[in-house]
């Protein structure tokens, strides 16, 4: 015995046929079930679907399957069930297809603003990273220094690797000899060999690297710093008042065409001596 929701449609489904549905999709899905023969528990048991649904669909009664969207999928599953075309079944029972929900940009950024936030954002990043790096550098700047300093500082006593050594024999005290800040390079303007009178010329020539101090009778810097092999390096006799060699042996002396023997001078390889008005040469007198 069929039920009452298998014979008339309800109110709802009036409701739907009165805005632009045709009549008749529920009793088309019965006749369709019929000619089948199934039963609603059949239909319920291949779709697994409950048969208060199948009976809700049958009597078009929408409301009572909730959203549009369940409905339309429950009468696809029934008319492939039925062999029925599922977009005119759909179509007949009047629910409204579901319209795609359409992207509204909410809102719109100039590119003249982009442009200034992304220049910004940059700026920032700059400044942040020189916050960071400058008292960094700041901080370790003074200690690189001070290492460059003690790398650049070598007393006169220490010979060129260059050179060979003298060592002085065991158990003789030799007082220490202090060491004097060097200059790389000369900051006195010498003079050259056609200068110089050949006679009042007091000439350095160098056959290895060796460091070189002329100093005035005055007190005067002529000559400071290290200088290497094959340098010649020409003075006015009368001007020198004392010479240090720190590599003696590699330093020839020469007044003139004539050659001066610094070897008395020398301790350790470094020679230190001065140079008389006649251009003869005496020890240091400290």
């Amino acid at each position: 015995m069929k039920s009452e929701h298998e014979h008339a449609p309800d109110k709802n489904a009036q409701d739907a046929y009165a805005h632009g549905g045709e009549p008749g999709v529920g009793a088309r899905l019965r006749k369709a079930r019929e000619a089948a023969g199934l039963s609603i528990e059949d239909v319920s048991e291949r779709l697994k679907m409950p048969v208060r649904v199948v009976q809700a669909l049958e009597a078009e009664e929408w409301s009572r399957l909730g959203a549009p969207v369940f409905v339309r999928g429950q009468l696809r599953s029934y008319s492939r069930l039925l062999g029925l075309v599922t977009s005119t079944t759909i179509a007949a029972s009047g629910i409204a297809p579901i319209e795609p929900t359409p992207i509204v940009a909410r809102s719109y950024t100039p590119r003249t603003k982009r442009l200034v936030e992304q220049g910004t954002r940059r700026l920032v990043y700059i400044v942040l990273t020189a916050a960071i790096v400058v008292p960094v550098w700041l901080a370790t700047k003074p200690h690189l220094m001070g290492r460059n300093d003690e790398a650049t500082v070598q007393s006169l006593d220490a010979p060129a690797p260059s050179a060979a050594v003298a060592v002085d024999a065991p158990g003789q005290n030799d007082a220490p000899v202090a060491q004097e800040p060097t200059v790389v390079a000369s900051m006195t303007p010498t003079l050259s060999p056609r200068q110089a009178a050949a006679g009042d010329a007091l000439v350095l020539r160098l056959t290895g690297d060796s460091w070189v101090q002329v100093l005035a009778t005055d007190g005067r810097t002529l000559e400071k710093g290290l200088l290497s092999a094959g340098q010649v390096r020409t003075f006015k006799s009368s001007e020198v008042g004392r010479i240090t060699l720190g590599n003696a042996s590699a330093v020839m002396v020469q007044r003139g065409d004539r050659a001066l023997d610094t070897a008395p001078f020398r301790r350790a390889n470094v020679a230190r001596f001065t140079v008389s008005s006649d251009g003869s040469l005496a020890p240091v007198r400290d």
